[in-house]
């Protein structure tokens, strides 16, 4: 990315929503130039652009940034939900902590049941490979023999989950209620294996059914 759309993206952070003018005038170039930057930032989903009317005249236009740019600044997400599950685990039983887990796999299930209503089982996993896509985790799947393989080459947990292998069984979890069917993880990225892989077996009934 350019120093000037840097600048750009810097500003509307510290400053909020902008004009063509103040932007121009911050990153030291001229409007015109700044409106082909603004464009890129645009195409890019990094910024928006809204209308405001302030007065008699045409509406000014003002630009604020994206969710997806406010991601690209330095956060502490990681280091305070460390210390959370840490101070969870010091005071919770580890029955209770699976249990959490567990609800909140259920709750991303709950949120996305309607997209697998109606649907046979490679029709779900093909789904649930969007699903875990939105997730953070970079899925793939296919067919071997009887079973389906579904791989996941990217954690979004990877780095919490060498302190905290707990949350590791989320995604587990999230695919056998999602597929109703038993499923067994083969490799996992926190064991020094390349990805994770999970085996689902539709002949075979969950633990909890058998």
């Amino acid at each position: 990315m350019s120093a000037t759309r840097d600048e750009v993206l810097n500003y509307l952070r510290k400053h909020g929503s902008t004009g063509v003018t103040e932007l121009a005038g911050a990153a030291g170039v001229t409007p015109v130039s700044i409106r082909h930057h603004l464009s890129t930032l645009q195409a890019e989903g990094l910024i928006t652009a809204a209308e405001i009317h302030s007065g008699v005249g045409r509406p000014k236009l003002v630009y604020s940034l994206t969710q997806t740019a406010l991601e690209r600044f330095p956060t502490k997400y990681m280091r305070l939900t460390d210390r959370l599950l840490d101070e969870m685990k010091s005071a919770i039983p580890t029955l209770m902590i699976e249990r959490m887990f567990a609800a909140i796999a259920q709750d991303i299930a709950t949120d996305h049941a309607s997209k697998f209503e109606g649907k046979v089982l490679e029709e779900k996993i093909a789904i649930l490979v969007e699903v875990l896509g939105e997730e953070g985790f970079m899925a793939a799947w296919n067919k071997v023999g009887d079973a389906y393989h579904l791989t996941e080459y990217n954690c979004p947990y990877f780095t919490l989950g060498q302190r905290h292998p707990e949350v590791c069984t989320l995604d587990h979890t999230l695919i056998s209620k999602v597929l109703d069917t038993a499923v067994e993880k083969t490799t996992c990225l926190l064991n020094g294996d390349q990805r994770c892989v999970f085996v689902i077996h539709p002949k075979l009934v969950k633990p909890s059914e058998a």
